[in-house]
């Protein structure tokens, strides 16, 4: 790849949804850059963190307070590898998906490694205290557009419980929110209207809603409280689907990313606008080159999450392996 193509690469940073137990194993057993981040991040946490990634049980790992800070440190772990592995490649943009806009953000230099971590887990913490305050749901539709999706939403709302769209992922998967009385209206009435699938998510908090509120204030303290700094390449955030202009919207971004829907077909439309046509996913799984492929079949897409993908990845670009 020229370096003409290089500055059409976006790196994208996946969210909640795409940890699995094993991941960042083989990162940590073939790249010692990987072993000191895993080694750092427990250090910092006060537990092994990295056990959890490697080795389960899987019922923790999937407990938000956990799966939070374990998705970004993978990431992480990916990220340093391919900077040491191939320093000419710089990204045009950077951009993750809820969770991991706060990888992108950590990555582009916007806040320290350390800095990061410590949010995550508070963002985890208090997202996982607004479940217990207001125990809400979610679920996937399948087959129908975000409009439809929203339509259905304001339906299956009421003065005491309210559903909204938290994820518009791709054409044809919107995922929904809120409180599970309305959650539980809303699957019928998608059902009526033609969606493929009905899809209700294991899932005890209800992200990207009103249901969030109860921690917003506490949160925004803890955002105000760390030292960002200006991004060195373009974050393109969740809750406005282009980039951040200042450190003050940067802030204000993240702290309405929880009750805000991820507009992340608007987020990838406004890369490809700006004439990306290479996404790099950096982390666990392939969950958002998978959506891109929906939202543009023409683009390039690689999914980095394990040695043997990095290593590919490594040598199709002519850097070491």
């Amino acid at each position: 790849m020229d370096r003409g193509n290089m500055e059409k690469v976006a790196f994208i940073f996946p969210g909640q949804g795409s940890q699995f137990v094993g991941m960042g194993k083989s990162l940590a057993e073939t790249y010692p850059l990987a072993r000191e981040t895993f080694a750092e991040a427990d250090d910092l946490l006060g537990f092994p963190l990295s056990k959890l990634c490697f080795d389960g049980p899987e019922a923790q790992l999937n407990d938000t307070i956990n799966t939070q800070p374990a998705l970004f440190v993978v990431s992480m772990a990916v990220w340093r590898v391919l900077q040491e592995q191939l320093p000419q490649l710089q990204p045009a943009a950077m951009a993750g998906h809820s969770l991991g806009e706060y990888s992108a953000l950590a990555a582009a230099g916007a806040l320290s490694f350390a800095e990061a971590l410590s949010l995550i887990r508070e963002r985890g913490r208090l997202m996982k205290q607004a479940g217990e305050i207001s125990p809400g749901g979610m679920a996937a539709i399948l087959g129908l557009d975000t409009e439809q999706v929203e339509a259905i939403c304001h339906q299956a709302s009421d003065s005491q419980t309210a559903v909204q769209v938290a994820n518009d992922n791709c054409p044809g998967q919107v995922v929904i929110s809120g409180h599970k009385e309305a959650v539980a209206r809303a699957l019928p009435l998608a059902q009526e209207a033609g969606a493929r699938r009905v899809v209700p998510l294991a899932i005890s908090i209800a992200a990207h809603s009103p249901l969030m509120v109860p921690v917003t204030d506490e949160f925004t303290a803890v955002i105000e409280s760390i030292n960002f700094r200006p991004p060195v390449v373009p974050v393109v955030a969740n809750a406005s689907a282009a980039p951040v202009h200042n450190l003050g919207e940067m802030k204000r971004l993240l702290a309405a990313q929880l009750t805000s829907p991820v507009l992340w077909t608007e987020s990838v439309h406004y890369l490809l606008e700006e004439g990306v046509n290479t996404f790099v996913e950096i982390g666990p799984g392939n969950v958002l080159t998978g959506l891109i492929k929906r939202i543009h079949r023409q683009s390039k897409r690689f999914s980095l999450g394990t040695a043997e993908t990095v290593k590919a990845f490594v040598q199709s670009m002519g850097g070491r392996a």
